[in-house]
């Protein structure tokens, strides 16, 4: 049976909210307390990546936990709202750092709830991105539910990038207390789309089967190659997109400038937000027409990398106006949206491939190592963000003078800080692009005909 409208639309609902809470946190957990509590960034970033290492031995436990689940309800659906009932918390208490703490003691409190809200993330995605191939009946279906969700977490991507600012300072002057609301309302917004989501959506075909040992859970990732590349293909593509998605505020804050630096910043994340909107609903389903997807992958790819390019050369002039940031942000947007729905097909097409190869149709496996290379990759890129702000000691503080922060930010920030944040914010994710092109180029093997081949070959057997 298709899916119907009602169980799209659920499905699609829970990725605005969960996709919410993830932007909220990779975007802005750096510059909530190196810019605004005044941690060190060094301090953070190490902490950061700390974390990330602990992903690699949580999410795949937790995708042989998932699998291993038997219940009236489901194998997915219990953990889908259990990881996001404990994650909303997290969430709250992590941008709801006490005024009272300080130093070792901010740290501490910092690393423990971020730490935890890997851990409740990691519950609720796996299960989300395993129920694909669980409730779909084939590659099409697959593929067409697929591009919905990753548009609708799109969609919650965007309107983080759009409006946590502008929300911010609504609710108060302090960005610290208005960081601490804004989280709350997020978090109220991810537990009832993800109700939504786990009240509508019903597994249709998981294949019931031994669930594999740790030990069989790393072999059957290794034996499947495909998995595997598309796995560094997406570290690669997402450690590029969070680089710069963690410097954008740096960059108007201490580069671009101006007292009314907060206007332009909310007007380039407007316009981005909505050609990444944009991209996926419309560009991808129009490319569609005339491309299978590894073409679109190579030109999507291709359009970043002019972006970056364009964005590097327009910081070396005057940048007067927005808009002229526009163009670039074109290109770079639009490329990101399509990438994240392939990335997401490519990846579950890896489990027909999987089950072909290896007798094993181990979806949760599979999808909990993309829960962990997308968080291992804004690890990485807060990583890089956080050495080039202590380096550059870029922040608050350190640029301007209390008496003086309505004043011309840029003004206070060193060139050579300058040149570093602009590079670093654009060659950096360009390298990371073209290794992920030669990857993906000469180990990807998943065409169309291929996965109708493998199809048929899986229908045959039974």
């Amino acid at each position: 049976m298709r899916l119907t409208l009602k169980e799209k639309a659920s499905y699609g609902l829970g990725a605005v909210g969960k996709d919410m809470v993830y932007m909220l946190s990779a975007s802005y957990i750096l510059y909530y307390y190196q810019d605004l509590l005044g941690v060190s960034a060094a301090v953070i970033g190490v902490m950061l990546l700390i974390a990330r290492i602990f992903d690699a031995f949580n999410d795949p436990i937790m995708g042989v936990i998932v699998a291993k689940t038997q219940t009236r309800w489901g194998k997915f659906r219990p953990w889908l709202m259990i990881g996001t009932l404990t994650n909303a918390i997290i969430l709250f208490f992590m941008f709801a750092a006490p005024p009272t703490l300080t130093g070792s003691g901010l740290v501490a409190y910092m690393s423990i709830f971020y730490i935890l809200w890997g851990v409740t993330y990691t519950m609720m995605d796996i299960p989300y991105w395993s129920m694909v191939p669980a409730f779909t009946s084939d590659g099409k279906e697959r593929e067409g539910l697929t591009t919905l969700a990753r548009s609708c977490a799109g969609v919650g991507s965007a309107l983080v990038t759009v409006f946590t600012m502008i929300i911010v300072h609504m609710i108060s002057n302090n960005e610290v207390i208005g960081f601490k609301w804004f989280a709350l309302i997020i978090s109220v917004i991810f537990v009832v789309t993800i109700g939504i989501t786990c009240i509508n959506i019903k597994e249709k075909s998981t294949v019931n089967m031994e669930t594999p040992s740790i030990k069989q859970m790393f072999k059957a990732l290794i034996e499947n190659d495909q998995a595997m590349t598309i796995v560094i293909t997406i570290v690669l593509i997402n450690a590029a997109v969070y680089t710069t998605s963690n410097f954008v505020i740096y960059f108007f804050k201490y580069d671009f400038g101006g007292e009314r630096w907060f206007d332009s910043y909310t007007m380039f994340n407007i316009f981005g937000g909505g050609v990444q909107i944009l991209s996926m609903m419309i560009l991808y389903p129009l490319l569609r027409k005339f491309f299978d997807n590894i073409k679109i992958f190579y030109i999507c790819l291709g359009s970043a990398i002019l972006g970056y390019a364009a964005l590097l050369g327009i910081t070396f002039t005057s940048m007067k106006s927005v808009y002229v940031l526009f163009v670039p942000a074109f290109f770079i947007f639009a490329a990101n949206g399509v990438l994240q729905v392939l990335t997401t097909v490519f990846l579950a097409n890896t489990v027909d491939y999987g089950q072909l190869k290896n007798g094993r149709r181990d979806e949760s496996v599979i999808f909990s190592m993309q829960t962990f290379v997308v968080k291992l990759a804004s690890g990485v890129a807060a990583f890089i963000a956080s050495i080039c702000l202590s380096i550059n000691k870029l922040n608050s503080d350190s640029a301007v003078d209390e008496a003086d922060k309505l004043k011309d930010f840029s003004l206070e920030v060193a060139s050579s800080a300058k040149m570093s944040l602009r590079m670093t914010m654009t060659i950096l994710p360009v390298i990371g692009l073209i290794v992920a092109l030669i990857c993906f180029g000469k180990k990807y093997i998943l065409t169309d005909n291929k996965l109708k081949e493998i199809n048929e070959q899986i229908k045959a057997k039974g």
